[in-house]
C-alpha cells in the first residue's frame, strides 16, 4: 500500500472496510478520519497501516484490524463525561481514539517497551487525558476506581469477574470471547451491583491477550 497520500488511504479504509462492517456512527467515523493511524504503526509495517489485517507490534502482540477497532468503539458508545479502561495498550491507537471520546482513559499494557512507546506517542500527539500504565489486566486491579467503559484489545477465553466488578452501574465492557475457530464479540452491561446483562452483537476472531489463559468461573 502506498502511503504517499495517507489521507486518501484513510478515506479508503473507512469507506471500503469500516462502513461495510456496519460502523455507521458519525462520531466514530469522524474520529477515524482525524486520528492518524499510521503514526501508531511500526516503521517496518507502515505500508500496512490501513490494511484490513492485524499488524505485528513485537512481543507477540498486534494491532487489531481497523474494522474491529471501529466496531468495538461504536458498540461501547463512550460519552464525554465517562472514564474508560483499555486492557492491552499495544501501539496506543485505541487509547488515542478513546481519549477523544471519554473524559479520561487508563490503558494497561503488560509489556514495558510497548507501554513506554505508547505513552510517548500519545504525549507527542498532545493527548493528555490518557494514562498508559504497565500492568497485567488479567490480574485483579487495585486503586483504579470504577469505569463507565472497558475494552479488551484482544481476545480472552472468558471475561474474568474482576474486570466486570470495575464497571459502574450502567457501564459497558466489550471483549472478543471464546476459543478458535469460534469467537464472538460480547458486550456486557452492569445493570445493578450484583447483576450483569450481555449481548453477542457480532462474530470475530482476535489474537489472545497475554495472561488470559484460564477460563473464568464467572457464569450468568
Amino acid at each position: 500500500m502506498n502511503l504517499a497520500n495517507p489521507a486518501q488511504a484513510r478515506f479508503n479504509m473507512i469507506e471500503q472496510q469500516i462502513r461495510p462492517w456496519n460502523v455507521l456512527d458519525a462520531e466514530v467515523l469522524t474520529l477515524l478520519s482525524e486520528v492518524r493511524r499510521e503514526e501508531f504503526v511500526p516503521l517496518a509495517h507502515q505500508a500496512l497501516a490501513f490494511a484490513d489485517i492485524e499488524i505485528p507490534l513485537g512481543h507477540g502482540q498486534c494491532m487489531l484490524a481497523p474494522r474491529m477497532e471501529a466496531r468495538m468503539l461504536q458498540d461501547l458508545q463512550v460519552q464525554k463525561h465517562e472514564r474508560a479502561l483499555e486492557i492491552g495498550t499495544g501501539s496506543g491507537y485505541v487509547a488515542a481514539l478513546l481519549a477523544h471520546q471519554a473524559h479520561s482513559v487508563l490503558s494497561l499494557e503488560c509489556v514495558a517497551e510497548l507501554a513506554d512507546s505508547a505513552a510517548a506517542r500519545l504525549h507527542q500527539m498532545g493527548i493528555h487525558n490518557a494514562e498508559v500504565r504497565q500492568a497485567d489486566g488479567s490480574k485483579a486491579l487495585r486503586d483504579t476506581g470504577r469505569f463507565h467503559a472497558i475494552v479488551l484489545s484482544g481476545s480472552v477465553p472468558a471475561v474474568p469477574q474482576h474486570l466486570l466488578d470495575l464497571l459502574e452501574i450502567g457501564g459497558r465492557l466489550m471483549a472478543i470471547v471464546g476459543d478458535e475457530p469460534i469467537m464472538s464479540a460480547q458486550l456486557f452491561t452492569r445493570v445493578s451491583e450484583s447483576a450483569f446483562s450481555s449481548t453477542t452483537p457480532w462474530d470475530a476472531n482476535a489474537p489472545r491477550l497475554h495472561g488470559f489463559t484460564e477460563h473464568s468461573q464467572f457464569h450468568f
